[in-house]
């Protein structure tokens, strides 16, 4: 049960914040976790959008620690397909934060790409932990703080943008879950078709007929080529369009975050506003006692107040700006990714057609000779 996987991160940059241009390291999965920490901390605040990091499969990880199962490394018991899954995830997740102007100069970034040494062992990352537990109540606890909380808001953007987003994540995850449902069917005809490959093999080999068992035995074999590209299909359909689309779902929910926290700002700023009034209603009662031994520290604490009123305003106005200009650079990424993942999915499956029409095409004369 303490074994875990390491991950090998290779980096090339140009970035002078770096030392060397091109070097590497091994990371762990929870050093992934604690990086996303690391930069929600910092700058979730600040109207950031911070790229999610994939999510802890608590199954997918006992499986890898207590034992074999199909497509799995013999020697040592570990699903392939799940640690590719999961290794592909980690690099998208790298590379968005790379990709952010801010967030790819941050020092903890830096120093998870470039230093050698362990990284301390994250805090809280551990899915079955009583700490993993107490994070998921504080999670409860803010959904239900977004629910029954609504912000009188005064700038239309914001109110035709969260809109928006709720919508594009609706349909996205409608979208996700039919694709789902497609490499099921895929890989469930990728199986039955080696099943008639299997079938029609047996067939030639006591079929008398010289030109039918050929053709059988022809049949069979364009049926085995066929099985591997419907699973070749499946393969495409999840790496290529379900995993995007999964990324993007999460995405949106940390969008959905740095809108929750501009609320939560708003809500200091609102608090402030409503203290500022108290002290200056006590104030002004103390001015009406003529309780001049009180007046002094009154007038500061309506002093303090209104300072700190001022500072919540300017970080409100700060936060609506930033995220502004963060979905205006999320939108214009979105549609470059989503450029080349269609692209290459279209190209993958077009590939995957005419292959397969080939196949098809040149087993016809053989079935033409059957006399």
């Amino acid at each position: 049960m303490g074994s875990y996987l390491a991950y090998k991160v290779s980096t090339k940059t140009n970035i002078l914040k770096f030392k060397k241009r091109q070097f590497f390291t091994m990371r762990r999965f929870s050093d992934f976790l604690g990086l996303h920490d690391l930069l929600v901390s910092k700058y979730l605040r600040l109207g950031r959008i911070i790229p999610p990091a994939p999510e802890k499969n608590i199954i997918g990880t006992t499986k890898v620690k207590m034992g074999s199962q199909p497509h799995s490394d013999p020697g040592t018991g570990i699903n392939l397909e799940w640690v590719e899954n999961r290794r592909a995830s980690l690099e998208r997740f790298l590379n968005r934060v790379a990709q952010h102007p801010f967030l790819c100069q941050d020092t903890d970034f830096v120093n998870f790409l470039e230093s050698d040494q362990e990284l301390p062992r994250a805090v809280n990352t551990a899915a079955l932990s009583g700490a993993g537990v107490m994070r998921l109540f504080n999670k409860v606890g803010e959904t239900v703080n977004k629910i029954t909380y609504k912000m009188d808001e005064t700038d239309p953007w914001f109110n035709d943008k969260i809109n928006e987003v709720e919508n594009i994540d609706a349909h996205m995850q409608k979208l996700h879950s039919a694709i789902k449902a497609l490499v099921t069917h895929r890989r469930e005809l990728a199986t039955l078709t080696g099943g008639v490959a299997k079938s029609a093999a047996l067939l030639s080999t006591c079929e008398e007929h010289t030109g039918l068992s050929q053709a059988l035995s022809q049949l069979a074999d364009v049926e085995e080529k066929v099985e591997l590209l419907r699973s070749e299909q499946a393969n495409g359909d999840l790496y290529i369009l379900c995993e995007t689309i999964k990324d993007y779902i999460g995405l949106f929910g940390a969008i959905k975050d740095v809108f929750h926290e501009r609320v939560k700002v708003f809500q200091n700023w609102q608090h402030a506003q409503m203290q500022l009034t108290k002290k200056r209603e006590n104030k002004a009662k103390l001015e009406l006692q003529e309780r001049r031994d009180k007046l002094d520290f009154a007038q500061k604490e309506v002093e303090e107040w209104e300072g700190k009123v001022q500072r919540c305003q300017k970080e409100f106005d700060n936060i609506s700006s930033e995220i502004k200009k963060e979905m205006e650079r999320f939108e214009l990424a979105r549609a470059r990714d989503f450029k080349s993942t269609i692209i290459k999915y279209l190209e993958d499956q077009a590939a995957h057609q005419q292959q397969q029409m080939k196949y098809w095409e040149a087993i016809v004369p053989v079935a033409k000779e059957i006399a």
